[in-house]
């Protein structure tokens, strides 16, 4: 066909390194090399965030969006947003011994950011 550029097959060359390797030491490789892949992601997933991304967790956690996003700006302000907004919520509700859902209402009554910034900035995590 015209416009398509034939590919050496050099398969044989590029396995030289996997012949000698059973099945289990394949699969022990394979596994490995998914690590090195999807641990730089990971990391980055743990370590960056977005408002859009703390709403999706609020959702799950049973927050309507209008309910989600006064939750999320609260967060921003007080500097709270890399800890994860879902992770206050929960430390607040824990720490006020109230159920997850009456913590975040409560935050978005204006109560308990004091001691979120406390809990989260204090040390405690």
């Amino acid at each position: 066909m015209k416009g398509f550029v034939k590919r050496d097959d050099d398969f044989q060359e590029r396995r030289k390194h996997l012949v000698d390797l059973s099945d289990d030491q394949l699969k022990d490789k394979f596994w490995a090399l998914v690590e090195e892949i999807v641990d730089p992601l990971l990391e980055l997933a743990e370590k960056n965030t977005s408002p859009s991304i703390e709403r999706s967790v609020l959702l799950r956690m049973g927050f309507s969006s209008l309910e989600a996003k006064p939750l999320v700006d609260g967060a921003v302000d007080r500097g709270l947003m890399g800890h994860g907004v879902g992770h206050v919520v929960y430390k607040v509700a824990k720490e006020k011994n109230l159920d997850v859902r009456t913590a975040g209402l409560e935050l978005i009554e204006g109560k308990h950011w004091d001691d979120a910034v406390k809990m989260f900035k204090g040390g405690a995590k």
